[in-house]
């Protein structure tokens, strides 16, 4: 599967934006999806996560509240409506796929990835 992320740009402190991931081939909706996000300087981090289903998802504590992972098997795309930004939320975002159902929180058990969208939350 190939992963194409958009929806990056800059933001206010408070404001909204809504990440998507769309997703080439037929085998979207059996996969697991995460978010993921890497500042300057740090290493990357999990986001939110989501089952095939979408029935379950998973947050990091940072954003938990704030952030809402979701996605349409019908369109092959996964979504992050991220309100209440922080300047701390500044980071390049990436979607993530796994194809065997593993840990959503550690990026080490997702095989495809997006190639990231740049967020960056500043007055």
């Amino acid at each position: 599967v190939q992963l194409q992320a958009s929806g990056g740009g800059l933001v206010q402190p408070g404001g909204s934006l809504r990440l998507s991931c769309a997703a080439s081939g037929r085998l979207f909706s059996r996969y697991g999806m995460g978010w993921f996000r890497q500042a300057p300087g740090k290493e990357r981090e999990f986001v939110a996560g989501i089952i095939w289903s979408g029935t379950t998802t998973y947050y990091a504590d940072s954003v938990k509240g704030r952030f809402t992972i979701s996605r349409d098997n019908t369109k092959n795309t996964l979504y992050l409506q991220m309100n209440s930004l922080k300047p701390e939320d500044t980071a390049v975002y990436y979607c993530a796929a796994q194809s065997i159902p593993y840990s959503l929180s550690r990026d080490i058990s997702y095989n495809h990835w997006g190639q990231g969208t740049l967020v960056t939350v500043s007055s």
